[in-house]
């Protein structure tokens, strides 16, 4: 079963090409991370896996379905997305931000219902912001916005979630406990989850499959343990990277 393929598929903006002729094939239960330097297009590839920017070349299947004949209800009850610096637009509570992620479900014309509202309390408290559904968004941290913004993520109850840098502004602790947390309950219901990733060493970590996006449409794509390695990454980085083994796992440095 794929939850989402693409075939043949080129994804640019401007003079920025992010791959080409790439061909992918997301399964159920299963954690890609696309890795890259800065500017090689991998916001610009998975918005355009999600639908938000259109095809250079080639074609994106949900399931049996082209996505771009999806309606936007549709499409929303089959993808999350989460973006890297979501801008607050207007006076909104952390329970409204959450809740919008109930609104592909709820009929139009309906309010939301109690279970709508237990799903939204449940996920705030995953977050660790139980009881902060009153405040205003504006007055949070940055930190806990992001935790907000995860938790509206997770209550949408997508089958394909697409996370553009998720650890934006979280320490050290919420960067790793929130990652495992929800990373483990997207694997256990078999979402297919792909994360732009900053930091290489989280990548390896909790992630199954690695995409390279090395410049000028070039891509590489793979298991993590047949892709992280120290040629690969260095290469990527243009930098380079030596690997250290450490409690059972390989973690990658400068040298």
């Amino acid at each position: 079963m794929t939850l989402l393929s693409a075939d043949g598929i080129e994804a640019s903006i401007g003079n920025v090409v992010a791959c080409r002729d790439l061909d992918l094939s997301l399964k159920p239960g299963t954690v890609w991370s696309i890795l890259g330097r800065n500017g090689v297009g991998k916001t610009t590839l998975l918005l355009t896996l999600a639908g938000l920017r259109p095809l250079t070349a080639g074609q994106i299947r949900v399931g049996r379905d082209p996505l771009n004949q999806l309606t936007r209800r549709a499409r929303a009850q089959k993808i999350g997305l989460l973006f890297q610096n979501p801008d607050i637009q207007f006076p909104v509570t952390v329970n409204e931000t959450v809740m919008n992620g109930r609104h592909p479900w709820i009929e139009k014309w309906r309010d939301s219902s109690e279970e709508d509202q237990s799903i939204v309390d449940r996920e705030l408290g995953r977050v660790g912001l139980a009881g902060f559904g009153r405040r205003n968004l504006s007055s949070l941290s940055g930190g806990e916005r992001r935790r907000v913004e995860l938790a509206a993520l997770a209550a949408q109850q997508t089958e394909l979630v697409f996370m553009d840098e998720p650890v934006n502004h979280l320490d050290l602790h919420f960067q790793t406990e929130l990652l495992k947390q929800f990373l483990a309950n997207y694997r256990s219901k078999k979402r297919a989850v792909v994360m732009v990733m900053h930091d290489v060493n989280l990548a390896t970590r909790f992630s199954d499959h690695l995409l390279l996006l090395f410049g000028n449409g070039e891509t590489c794509q793979g298991s993590v343990d047949m892709i992280a390695n120290e040629e690969n990454l260095s290469r990527l980085y243009q930098h380079p990277l030596r690997r250290y083994p450490a409690d059972g796992a390989y973690f990658f440095y400068p040298s």
